[in-house]
């Protein structure tokens, strides 16, 4: 890879004539803009680095150029910024007499051939030659307007030495022939200047390895860009990137390894990570390559191995999708650990979770219900050991699980579909009641547009359904089951026996059903011949116990099972 890849700070361009091609637009920054960028600058204390010589600096994004000849440079982006930044230097030149002002780089464009003599001298004038002319006047007074806003705190002098000196620009320099290929990817947002891209520029750069051993060089570099990809289309399994994540977008995952290794992460600056990368590469050797190379492998190769062992895998999912922790914090933990000692470490994190949770207590609503019946869903996979499923953290993170009542509630009346509704319940009636008949009868001849007369139809044939149940332990964690919404949506507020039919035809469709779900509504729980349209008392009491039985280890039981 020969594309140059490097910092420069602002003063070190000057010497640099830029030449903006037809194929990009005039100057089109507007005074916002450019008052943003001002105080970006101002607002930037430089400061010293811990152990080093150095200041920390500004950083002002890229720019991608290609050169011409010599000195020479096309710019392909960044000709926006450029130009801003040629702007406020040509301000604070105005404060030194002729003789004793910077040389400053020149622009130069393609399709207004004089806004390089404008730019030499820039003159507030009525009549511009060209809407670039404009555009350019306008900013230039928006920074003079700037400057002559500031207070007397104000120090133009520490100001010009942070832009010159203490702000940098990222240089990247294409050799690809085409350039119109590259500007054409940049707009369509594939051009390789994500954190990621430009840090594997660092570890691909020809410049960063010893020159003399080109062999070795080729080989190396090779290497690296092999594992490179292998580690992108591990990171690229969903199942593996939802496991280490929450629900992020990434185009280059592996710029998830770079940003946990970011020592001095900065969340205003895009390019925090880069900067971090770069401060790594300066010493300019194979082995230091090779040194920060295998640190980046450790890191995903710890992850490789979380991700293959199933306990691991599972309470760890588990406590980065409830967020108890992350995996930059298990990471750091597991390197001072044995393996041992870090599986009880897990554990104890599970166990502060829900620390002080009550299953008894445990109602509709409360915000621990989510994460306790998560866990007891990952907790009954596991205890079967020769069981090799796995929870789908990746569905659970992309789907909208919904805490669901295992049988209906009579104070959620549909508002749709009502016909179907009752037509539904009809064939589940128990005719042996003794109220079977009359509620049949009711059902049918229900004008489901009444409001009060479908109310009272819908409330009996909640009732009957859940005759065998208190009503005030309705929303009791003994009636609550983890469900994707999907699927919940499908069924509204149906009685227990469409609920069941529902999530049998999508559990044979492929559906992820959770295991204590399915256990649940395919009444595994409960003693045979179990009453199959029914969720009764005998059933709560079934489920609420393997509850305790899976759980007891990590929470407490309440009063009455204490």
């Amino acid at each position: 890879m020969n594309n140059v890849l490097e910092l420069k700070i602002v003063n070190e361009l000057n010497p640099y004539s830029f030449f903006i091609p037809s194929y990009q637009r005039g100057y089109k920054w507007t005074p916002k803009e450019v008052i943003d960028l001002l105080n970006d600058i101002n607002e930037f204390t430089p400061r010293m680095i811990d152990s080093t010589n150095e200041k920390t600096w500004y950083c002002l994004q890229p720019i991608v150029i290609k050169n011409r000849n010599g000195a020479d440079y096309e710019v392909i982006d960044g000709q926006q910024r450029l130009t801003t930044i040629y702007l406020i230097l040509y301000y604070l030149n105005q404060d030194f007499v002729e003789n004793k002002r910077d040389r400053l780089f020149s622009l130069d464009y393609e399709t207004r051939t004089n806004t390089k003599i404008f730019l030499e001298k820039i003159e507030d004038e009525k009549n511009y030659e060209n809407i670039d002319f404009y555009h350019i006047n306008e900013a230039f007074k928006a920074i003079s307007e700037w400057f002559d806003k500031q207070d007397s705190r104000f120090d133009k002098g520490e100001f010009r030495s942070k832009l010159k000196y203490n702000s940098k620009i990222i240089w990247y320099e294409s050799t690809e022939e085409d350039s119109i290929s590259i500007f054409t990817r940049i707009n369509i947002g594939k051009i390789p200047l994500t954190n990621a891209e430009l840090i594997k520029a660092l570890f691909l750069n020809s410049s960063n390895f010893d020159k003399e051993q080109i062999d070795k060089l080729r080989l190396k570099q090779l290497e690296i860009a092999s594992e490179w990809d292998n580690i992108e289309n591990s990171l690229q399994d969903d199942r593996f990137w939802y496991f280490l994540t929450g629900n992020e977008v990434s185009t280059n995952r592996i710029e998830f390894i770079f940003n946990i290794m970011n020592e001095e992460n900065d969340e205003t600056d895009t390019y925090s990570t880069f900067r971090y990368f770069n401060n790594k590469f300066k010493i300019k050797s194979q082995s230091n390559i090779e040194k920060n190379w295998k640190e980046v492998k450790d890191y995903f190769q710890r992850f490789n191995e979380w991700f293959s062992e199933r306990d691991l895998y599972h309470k760890i999912g588990y406590l980065i999708c409830t967020e108890q922790t992350t995996i930059k914090e298990l990471y750091i933990t597991s390197n001072k650990s044995s393996k041992s000692s870090f599986k009880n470490y897990l554990d104890v994190l599970i166990k502060n979770g829900v620390s002080g949770v009550q299953l008894d207590n445990l109602q509709y609503g409360d915000k621990h219900v989510r994460n306790i019946l998560l866990l007891y869903n990952i907790l009954t996979m596991l205890n079967n050991e020769k069981d090799n499923s796995r929870f789908p953290f990746d569905l659970y993170k992309n789907e909208s699980w919904d805490i669901e009542h295992i049988t209906s509630v009579k104070d959620s009346l549909p508002d749709k579909n009502r016909d179907a509704w009752l037509k539904d319940a009809i064939v589940f009636i128990d005719s042996e009641k003794e109220d079977a008949e009359q509620l049949i009868k009711r059902a049918k001849e229900c004008d489901t547009s009444n409001d009060t007369q479908f109310k009272s139809v819908f409330e009996d044939i909640v009732l009957h359904f859940n005759s065998e149940i208190d009503d005030e332990d309705i929303n009791d964690i003994s009636n609550l089951s983890l469900l994707d919404s999907e699927t919940n949506r499908g069924y509204k507020n149906a009685i227990f026996p469409i609920k069941r039919k529902t999530i049998i035809n999508r559990d044979k469709a492929g559906t992820f059903i959770p295991l204590c779900t399915k256990n649940v509504f395919l009444k595994y729980f409960s003693e045979y011949p179990p009453k199959i349209s029914f969720w009764t008392q005998d059933d709560r009491n079934k489920y609420e116990e393997d509850l305790y039985n899976v759980l007891h280890n990590f929470i407490s039981s309440g009063d009455s099972n204490g």
